[in-house]
Order: C-alpha cells, then sequence, then structure tokens
C-alpha cells in the first residue's frame, strides 16, 4: 500500500513538470565592488503551451524578511522602490513597453553600497500555474586605503637601545581585511592588529618597531598591502636625528721644525647639520700661530715647538654636542718612515723562495752527477776480480785461466809420493816470496823516487819480468796490486773504490 502512495506521488510530479515546465533561471553568486555595476540574471523558461506572466517581483532578503526592490506589471508597468529607485533598473527595454516582455527581467545595480550584499530573490506570479521564483547571493567586497607615514616627523636617535615605532602602515575600510608586510634590510620587527568597522569593513594597522640609530639613517622602510592577490606598496625614508660624530683630519705624525701649510679639520657626522664648531688647546692659551676658520684650524708661518700640544673640536647641532681630540708632536727633522706594503713583500720572499729552492736542486743533481761519473771512471772491473795467487778456481771474473794451471791445492792424498809432495810445496813458497818481492819493490820505486837510489829501482823491474815472464800475463802482479788475508791480491782502483 505504501508502495503505491509512492508511485503515484512521482507520477504526479513527472506529470505536473511535463504539463507545466516553468523555470527561473538564475546566477547562484555574484560580486562587485564598492561604487561598482552589477548585474542580476533572471529569466524565465515557459512552458509548451506557455503560461500566462501576471507580474515580476525582485525581492530583498532582509534579516528573513522579503522586501520588495522592483515589479513589473503588464497592465501597470514598472516600478522601482526606494531606496533603490536611482540605482536599479531592468537590463531588456521590452519590460518597459506598453506591451511588454517579462521572460528576461534582469536588473543593473549602479553603484554598489556595502548595505547592498545580500540574498535577492526574483519571483513570476503565473496563471494558471502559479508562482515560480530562484535566488541570488550578492557579495559587496571594498578596496582599502593604503597609508604609510613615519610615526613621527622627527625621530631621535637615543641612547639606549630600546625599540620604538618608526612607520606605519594603514588598510583602512577593506573588505575582505588586507595583510600587511615590510620589506627592509633594517632589524626590526612589526606589530599588526585589525580594527573591525560598523560597516563591516576591516582597517589594518601595523607598526614598524627598531632601535633609532645614525646606522638606520635614510633607511628605506616599504610596506606591501596584499588585498585579493592584488598588492599595493608604500616606501617611506627615515629620517633619523642624532648629535655629532667628530673626528680631527690633518695631522700626519710628520710635523717637524720649519714645515709649511699645516693645519687641522674637524669633520662631522651629524643630522641635523652642525650649526657651531669651537676650538680648544688643552695646553693653555692657543697658540698665536693658530687661526680659528669655522671647521678648520690653520697654523700660519712654519712650524715650531710653540705649536705642539693637544687640540680639541667641539661640534654642536640641536640634538647635542660631539667632541674629538688630536696630540700635535713637532720633531727636529721630518721622518720617512719605510712603508711597503705587504703583497711586494710577499711576492718577494715567495720569489726568493722559488730561487733558493732551484739553486739547491740545480746543485745536488750537479753533484750526484759528478759523484757516479767519477765511480764509473775509477771502476775498472766488478767486485769479483780477486787473482788467487796459489792458483786455485777463482780467476778474473771467475773465468777459467788461459795459462798452466798452478797447484790447485797444498792438500795431497795419504798414497802421494813425499819427493813430489815437496817439489810442489817449493815451488809454492818460491811463488810466496816472489810476490813479496814484488810489494817490496813498489816501496822501493817510493824511496828512490826520493833519494835518487835507482839500484833497487832496476832490480825491482827485473824481478817483476821474470815473474810475469814465467807465470804469464794472468797473474798480473804489479806495483798497484795489494795482496790480501787468503793470498789473494786486488787492484788498487778496486780496493779504494
Amino acid at each position: 500500500m505504501m508502495i503505491l502512495k509512492l508511485v503515484l506521488a512521482l507520477m504526479s510530479i513527472v506529470l505536473t513538470r511535463g504539463v507545466h515546465g516553468q523555470m527561473v533561471q538564475m546566477d547562484s553568486s555574484k560580486s562587485g565592488f564598492v561604487g561598482s555595476q552589477v548585474e542580476l540574471r533572471c529569466q524565465f523558461v515557459n512552458s509548451n503551451p506557455p503560461v500566462k506572466i501576471s507580474q515580476v517581483t525582485w525581492q530583498k532578503l532582509v534579516n528573513g524578511t522579503k522586501q520588495n526592490i522592483a515589479i513589473a506589471n503588464p497592465a501597470l508597468g514598472v516600478s522601482v522602490l526606494s531606496p533603490f529607485k536611482e540605482r536599479v533598473r531592468f537590463k531588456n527595454p521590452a519590460v518597459r513597453q506598453r506591451t511588454p516582455s517579462l521572460e528576461d527581467t534582469t536588473i543593473v545595480f549602479n553603484k554598489l553600497k556595502l548595505s547592498d550584499e545580500s540574498t535577492y530573490i526574483c519571483e513570476y506570479t503565473t496563471f494558471p500555474a502559479g508562482n515560480r521564483e530562484n535566488m541570488v547571493n550578492l557579495t559587496v567586497y571594498a578596496r582599502p586605503m593604503i597609508q604609510m607615514s613615519p610615526s613621527t616627523p622627527s625621530i631621535v636617535a637615543g641612547t639606549k637601545d630600546l625599540k620604538m615605532t618608526v612607520a606605519t602602515c594603514i588598510s583602512a575600510n577593506g573588505k575582505p581585511p588586507s595583510v600587511i608586510t615590510w620589506e627592509t634590510d633594517l632589524d626590526g620587527e612589526s606589530n599588526t592588529q585589525e580594527i573591525r568597522n560598523p560597516d563591516g569593513t576591516v582597517t589594518v594597522r601595523s607598526d614598524y618597531l627598531v632601535v633609532p640609530s645614525r646606522q638606520i639613517h635614510q633607511q628605506l622602510l616599504t610596506c606591501i598591502s596584499t588585498y585579493n592577490d592584488e598588492q599595493y606598496t608604500d616606501s617611506v625614508m627615515l629620517n633619523i636625528q642624532y648629535e655629532p660624530e667628530v673626528i680631527i683630519e690633518g695631522f700626519d705624525g710628520n710635523w717637524y721644525l720649519n714645515r709649511d701649510n699645516v693645519q687641522l679639520t674637524c669633520l662631522a657626522d651629524a643630522n641635523p647639520s652642525i650649526s657651531l664648531f669651537q676650538w680648544r688647546y688643552l695646553n693653555g692659551t692657543m697658540p698665536s700661530a693658530a687661526e680659528l676658520r669655522d671647521d678648520v684650524l690653520i697654523f700660519k708661518g712654519p712650524v715650531t715647538y710653540d705649536i705642539a700640544g693637544t687640540y680639541i673640536c667641539d661640534a654642536t647641532n640641536s640634538i647635542g654636542t660631539g667632541s674629538a681630540s688630536v696630540e700635535v708632536i713637532v720633531t727636529e727633522f721630518p721622518s720617512y718612515p719605510h712603508e711597503v706594503s705587504q703583497e711586494p713583500q710577499l711576492a718577494g720572499a715567495i720569489i726568493g723562495g722559488a730561487v733558493v729552492c732551484g739553486t739547491v736542486l740545480l746543485a745536488a743533481i750537479t753533484l750526484l752527477v759528478v759523484f757516479f761519473y767519477r765511480r764509473r771512471c775509477m771502476f775498472k772491473g766488478d767486485y769479483s776480480t780477486k787473482k788467487q795467487i796459489l792458483g786455485n778456481v777463482y780467476s778474473k771474473a771467475g773465468s777459467v785461466p788461459s795459462h798452466p794451471s798452478l797447484p790447485n791445492s797444498l792438500t795431497f792424498s795419504e798414497d802421494s809420493d813425499e819427493e813430489k809432495k815437496l817439489e810442489i810445496y817449493r815451488g809454492s813458497s818460491i811463488l810466496g816470496r816472489s810476490i813479496q818481492e814484488i810489494h817490496n819493490c813498489q816501496d822501493s820505486r817510493m824511496k828512490a823516487y826520493h833519494t835518487g837510489l835507482n839500484e833497487d829501482h832496476e832490480r825491482c823491474g827485473r824481478s817483476e819480468q821474470t815473474y810475469i815472464y814465467d807465470y804469464g800475463s794472468e797473474v798480473e802482479v804489479s806495483v798497484d796490486m795489494i795482496s790480501q788475508m787468503d793470498g789473494s791480491v786486488i787492484s788498487k782502483e778496486e780496493w779504494y773504490v
């Protein structure tokens, strides 16, 4: 039973829409800025066959109550009620004709006000279908007024590190409210607050605080106000007033007797500018050679010991007075300080070090070359060139001797003939004595050279020749051979290497 009732109700709705089919078309929302113009669209979609439009009424919804704005009636014409009479009109001229066409009853709002923000209803009265309506929400925005200014015309730098407001940025009567930021190199902070106005707008105020000092004088401070993706900027140049900061120039530490054209200059940084300069001499009365010319103290004539002493300059403006002093020392003779920049010294040190290192390296290479060259020239053979006098298995460079071999050893087997042993032993003894005689001859040569005795020298020469003739060139025993502990001999050249 319930299902049947639901089906009948749905069929009734479908049939009614099919028979009537009327519809009021409007935008769901519209917006505009204060003082601008906005259109509120309202169009009637009639049925087929069409219904008769008896009247169209525009209404404003105020606190749940409908307030008539404009009425279009085929018989009575068009009527716009106060307070909208001067600012609201129907856009389609056909609405105002004697035989009006009311399918399009769009209205135009001129000179929007914040109070125009509301919900608006467009209602069609038809016969025999009855009333059809729709609604639109109108939002009104307000662009803010941006203003930036210093907190006071003159900001005085203080002696204490206390932050104070140096500039203020205001975005007044905005809807929605603006967002304020600051752009600056100063090391300060901002303080921002919002004030809601009775008409629905918001005023945003932002103060910038910093410690006022001479360092921030003439620094640029920029306020950036962002409103609905739009940015507005305003800037101010800070004007900080401070007392003078004074220095004295002119004394270079080289004021000597009879020097000409010397003077002292008082330089002051101040805001506002200096109104008075005063010079003082701490060592008594100002020297007669000193001439005061505002911020310059000129010394007439050549320098004397009388102008030596301490000078003070006082500079005054409306904020305060600043002072500086200098002690003038007069010497008998001029001084010429040896001033050499560090960069040339460093460059000279680098170049000198490079030259020294190169010289040492070249000398070391030269010594090594000379050493190896002399060693190569002095070394005639290898370290295995000992000569074994007794005819053992060693010979020069380990080679087999070319002359008839001497007895290999003085050891004999048990069955050897005793007479053969005696002959071999005698032969080796003779060989040993011959070698000793050769070395004795070497000493004799040296003595003969110094004493002039040639007899021993001739005898030694014959002995060497006889020895070489008997044993061949392999032994090569001469004056440049040195005997060893094992009975062998070695060249003196190889010995000293």
